[in-house]
């Protein structure tokens, strides 16, 4: 007997299909979805720690500039600290804590003192965050104080600048300024109104000009006049006390007999100074001078006329620069040369002073920095006259802070051939020099004298202000005594 054997219906074969089918759709469709949490989750942890990092990153960067705050404060406090109050060598390191007096960073500084001669100090901060010690911002800053070297010109006395004089800095008189060049900076005077001996009327501006239109006289109002002052004028202003510019002579004499080079009198005509590029300096005494040519007099009698000028010397010896970067002299003293990353101050005076005994600083060959970014400083200050004599380079050029404590900077007027060729050669063939540049400062305290009324002397005059003196002065120049500021500011990381 056969048995039946049950067979299944159509339908339910293709209900079983359909249930296999939705099976593997929900699989798929859990996987797609498992898939999708998972990423959903790990994009949220990624997210969660990039935002965790990114506010590590930011507090860093808040410690760093705490760094740099708190030694700002504290050079306020101790100007000529740059230890961090240890006496130690850095880095040095301090707790950061948040308002609950929880230590959560630290910043690290590391602080590299002024060079001699500068009063910027640089501060590199450091800023890390306790939770995360792979992060860290770096922060570097400057801070400097300033000098009282922020002018091209200081005059105490008032003065003249004729057309083809151009000033490139702040110019300031406490006498009166005629400018009748062209000042790239603005002009001040401390004076309201003066007497300009240049005219004949009544008293003019404190600061003016005679370039057409000429400037009306007070109380008019002051026009407006940037063809000539580029930037502006500005009187009255405070004086400065040109004493303080002019610095202590007798300091410089005492820090250059105690670690610099000090020479006294030359027994001759007085000493000249080769600047060389390899920190060292051959030292000359001058035995004769330039005699002037037949007729050529001092025709306007101007005290300490001369030809100013070497005709022989004979050399002393050769001397590297001192480690302190003083120099003096008990005589006048001629200059020349070039110097590379060297900071001089040079004097020149005679004690205990007497008018009739004031020495002279002479430049008549350029004296050269090799950088212009700061690395080079020179200041020379005169007890009496910064002279550029007779036979000076026709295109001269001088990189220096220049000072005169009592007298002026200039030239003496060596007068022209007369028309009826009268007084042989006069100075002829050198009463006339094209251009003289100056790049630093000129502080004068009697009025300044490049050029004359009948076209002698220098036809062009550039004054430059080395913007570096205002915060790397000469050494022994003066700083203003304020409080430091930031002179730059880097983010390194």
């Amino acid at each position: 007997m056969t048995g039946n054997v049950p067979q299944k219906s159509h339908q339910s074969i293709i209900n079983s299909r359909i249930q296999g089918q939705f099976s593997l759709e929900v699989l798929i469709f859990s996987t797609v979805v498992v898939i999708l949490i998972s990423g959903f989750i790990f994009l949220s942890l990624s997210f969660t720690q990039f935002s965790v990092r990114g506010l590590n990153k930011q507090l860093a960067f808040s410690i760093a500039e705490a760094g740099v705050e708190y030694y700002r404060w504290h050079l306020a406090h101790a100007p000529n600290d740059f230890q961090d109050g240890t006496g130690q060598p850095g880095p040095y390191t301090h707790n950061y804590y948040n308002k609950s007096g929880q230590i959560i960073g630290q910043f690290i500084l590391d602080i590299t003192p002024p060079p001699v001669g500068s009063t910027v100090v640089t501060v590199q901060s450091t800023g890390r965050v306790i939770t995360d010690s792979s992060i860290q911002k770096i922060i570097k800053v400057k801070f400097g104080n300033p000098s009282l070297v922020r002018y091209a010109i200081v005059s105490n006395d008032a003065i003249l600048f004729n057309t083809s004089t151009f000033v490139y800095g702040q110019t300031h008189s406490n006498g009166g300024v005629h400018f009748d060049g062209i000042a790239y900076n603005v002009v001040y005077s401390a004076q309201p109104q003066y007497d300009d001996l240049e005219h004949g009327g009544g008293n003019e501006f404190g600061v003016h000009t005679h370039v057409s239109p000429i400037d009306p006289l007070p109380p008019a109002s002051v026009p407006s006049r940037p063809d000539v002052f580029t930037v502006g004028r500005q009187f009255p202003v405070p004086a400065i006390d040109f004493s303080s510019i002019s610095s202590n002579l007798s300091q410089i004499k005492n820090s250059a007999q105690s670690g610099g080079l000090y020479f006294g009198s030359s027994s001759a005509l007085g000493y000249h100074a080769v600047l060389k590029t390899n920190d060292t300096l051959d030292l000359y005494r001058v035995t004769s001078l330039t005699p002037k040519p037949p007729g050529c007099n001092n025709t306007k009698n101007q005290d300490g006329w001369g030809t100013w000028s070497i005709k022989n010397e004979t050399l002393i010896g050769n001397y590297s620069f001192p480690a302190n970067g003083f120099l003096f002299t008990e005589d006048d003293l001629w200059i020349s040369g070039q110097i590379q990353t060297a900071r001089l101050t040079i004097g020149s005076g005679q004690f205990p002073e007497n008018s009739q005994t004031d020495r002279n600083i002479i430049i008549n060959s350029s004296t050269l920095y090799t950088y212009y970014d700061g690395q080079d400083v020179l200041g020379l200050i005169a007890q009496k006259n910064i002279n550029f004599g007779l036979v000076s380079e026709d295109n001269l050029r001088i990189d220096a802070a220049m000072v005169t404590k009592n007298g002026r900077i200039g030239r003496y007027y060596y007068r022209p051939p007369t028309s009826q060729g009268q007084g042989g050669q006069n100075c002829q063939q050198y009463n006339i020099r094209s251009v003289i540049t100056t790049y630093g400062i000129l502080a004068s305290n009697r009025q300044f004298q490049f050029a004359y009324e009948d076209g002698t002397g220098f036809q062009t005059k550039n004054l430059i202000y080395d913007a570096n003196l205002l915060y790397g002065p000469p050494p022994g120049f003066p700083s203003t005594g304020s409080q430091y500021v930031q002179v730059s500011w880097t983010e390194m990381q």
